[in-house]
């Protein structure tokens, strides 16, 4: 082993401008190989799914047997999808639909609107369905928070700014898909 390592130091010494062109060469392929490769900074290891939301004003047992229920039974003959859940609480519903790993999501997304569309006319009128964004939990990438620190407008003023004015300037952003609004004051 000794004698095949002092060979390769005898000849890298006796052709030097050969490996500085090799290491030269190397070091530019790995410069355009940063450079081309996508690379997410957080990889989206989450499974396809689609998020279906139904809301009725009805205690969970009533919107399990009369929404929830359909709903699944429905969605069940999807194609690649592996698994549905279903969570029923008070006035609302979650289905989840879980497809089968490197199912495109928009493809996902009208195969459930599709089935949904069999099972809508059998639910309850007043029953409001909709599916959840087409985006996963790993793209949740901002934060913020509105602040008067003037004092002049309520947290009424400052949820109304939000969900009318400022929630719709940020969802025309390119790669936003949805803006979700969490606390303040509603009006009433």
């Amino acid at each position: 082993m000794g004698h095949l390592v002092d060979s390769i130091i005898k000849l890298s010494a006796k052709h030097r401008l050969m490996v500085i062109s090799l290491v030269m060469l190397g070091l530019l392929g790995g410069l355009l190989a940063i450079k081309n490769i996508p690379l997410d900074a957080i990889p989206d290891l989450s499974d396809t799914q689609v998020i279906v939301y139904a809301k009725w004003d009805r205690p969970p047992q009533q919107i399990e047997d009369q929404v929830t229920y359909p709903v699944v039974t429905a969605l069940l003959g999807i194609p690649h999808a592996k698994d549905i859940r279903a969570f029923s609480d008070y006035g609302f519903s979650y289905i989840y639909v879980i497809f089968d790993e490197g199912t495109d999501i928009y493809w996902a997304r009208s195969r459930v609107l599709e089935y949904l569309s069999r099972v809508n006319a059998s639910l309850p009128s007043d029953v409001k369905i909709e599916l959840g964004p087409d985006a996963t939990g790993v793209g949740w990438v901002y934060e913020y928070a509105l602040i008067d620190p003037t004092g002049k407008h309520s947290l009424q003023e400052l949820t109304s700014f939000q969900n009318w004015h400022l929630k719709y300037a940020l969802q025309s952003v390119s790669g936003v898909s949805e803006v979700a609004t969490i606390g303040g004051m509603t009006k009433q």
